[in-house]
């Protein structure tokens, strides 16, 4: 999952527990009401709630939005989304505050993006819906949004409130993971569950079914997500895979990815923080790329604060290596060229760690934002590379 150990998010397999969550409360037809409050970014209650309907005009929306008042909507479903479509129009041509300087550097420009998508995020976030006790949306022309509420959040129980955008994104997670994403590695597809990280980038994934295996017998794939590197090595012949994660609900999903693709009898998925008990001739581990600090739950799939998840890989590596054993550090340089973490850095962990560089298999990335000039970001993601190291001990 990411949170990775793995690619794994910390977060409950089924959302909060329902006596966890906060609460929400607006004034409506001259009475105070409450509801509980469900935002799995991390988003606090708005303690500004205004009803609002079909006769809320976008600009007045806008306004609401950016003063920091939330809108509870009673009017129709596909209203409230073209509302939505329409706040996202007005921030993209929102004239930009001229800066006296561009940014100094790369990571600069990174940090003022993430400020700016969190704007984004932000004021997106203002248009609320209600979900009833068993997850209907009580509004004209809502879908039906149930599945994909319990697949997120649980089994339905109390009334609550969500932001529109969020509910979209669950949605759209209940989609992929009916459908799946295809590995052409497998053959096959893996089905992500919300909130595990989705192996649409497949250059790491062809990485680990090209390089040269040290071993059939063992494997363990440490921060196993959907289970995809453990079905990829099953796949290639060896005959016990032990996948970890420590993330409930991204332990649910590697196993129901491993059981459709009939390698129970190859794959054992369980819980442990980073490396399972034992040495094992051959250890992956696929870590988030980015050593920053996730601005909510979600972007625990990105960010690795303090490569705190990278550390504590390298440092009990090679305590559960067998002689002559390897391990796969599955890479981005994408922090490099962010400026946000110096290959030097890297080697010196990796030294520091008791371990050695046996070899390095490079692949660059495709995906659109490389090949995307207005992205602000165009240069590193241009640049990127993405590597397995093959690290022995010393």
């Amino acid at each position: 999952m990411r949170h990775r150990v793995g690619r794994r998010l910390l977060l409950p397999a089924e959302g909060l527990p329902v006596s966890d969550l906060p609460v929400i409360s607006w004034e409506e037809s001259g009475e105070h009401k409450t509801a509980l409050w469900r935002s799995e970014g991390g988003v606090a209650p708005h303690r500004r709630v205004v009803i609002a309907d079909d006769s809320l005009s976008a600009d007045a929306a806008y306004r609401l939005a950016c003063e920091g008042t939330a809108m509870l909507w009673r009017g129709d479903f596909h209203n409230a989304r073209q509302l939505l479509q329409a706040l996202s129009r007005r921030l993209e041509r929102k004239p930009r505050r001229k800066e006296p300087n561009p940014p100094a550097s790369v990571t600069e420009a990174f940090h003022l993006h993430r400020q700016s998508q969190a704007q984004r995020a932000r004021i997106l976030g203002m248009l609320l819906l209600p979900l009833e006790s068993d997850y209907r949306v009580p509004l004209r022309r809502a879908p039906d949004v149930q599945q994909a509420c319990v697949e997120a959040y649980g089994p339905a129980s109390q009334p609550s409130i969500v932001s529109l955008r969020e509910l979209l994104g669950l949605v759209g997670a209940h989609e992929w993971r009916k459908k799946g994403v295809p590995i052409p590695a497998l053959g096959d597809r893996i089905h992500p569950y919300y909130g595990v990280f989705s192996p649409i980038r497949g250059e790491y994934v062809a990485l680990v079914a090209e390089a040269p295996l040290p071993s059939l017998e063992l494997a363990f794939d440490v921060g196993t997500g959907t289970g995809v590197l453990a079905a990829v090595l099953a796949r290639r012949g060896v005959a016990r895979v032990v996948a970890t994660d420590q993330d409930a609900r991204a332990l649910a999903c590697a196993r129901e990815n491993i059981a459709r693709l009939g390698l129970n009898g190859q794959v054992d998925v369980i819980q442990a923080d980073l490396f399972p008990e034992g040495r094992a001739p051959l250890i992956v581990c696929n870590p988030p790329w980015l050593p920053a600090r996730p601005s909510s739950p979600l972007e625990f799939a990105v960010y690795d604060p303090e490569s705190r998840m990278l550390r504590g890989f390298l440092g009990g590596l090679a305590a559960h290596l067998t002689p002559d054993g390897e391990g796969w550090l599955i890479l981005s340089d994408f922090a490099e060229h962010l400026g946000l973490r110096t290959r030097d850095e890297l080697l010196a962990a990796i030294d520091q760690a008791g371990l050695k560089v046996a070899g390095r298999q490079d692949v660059r990335p495709q995906h659109p934002k490389a090949s995307d000039p207005t992205d602000p970001l165009h240069a590193a993601r241009a640049a990127e590379i993405t590597s397995l190291w093959r690290l022995v001990a010393r």
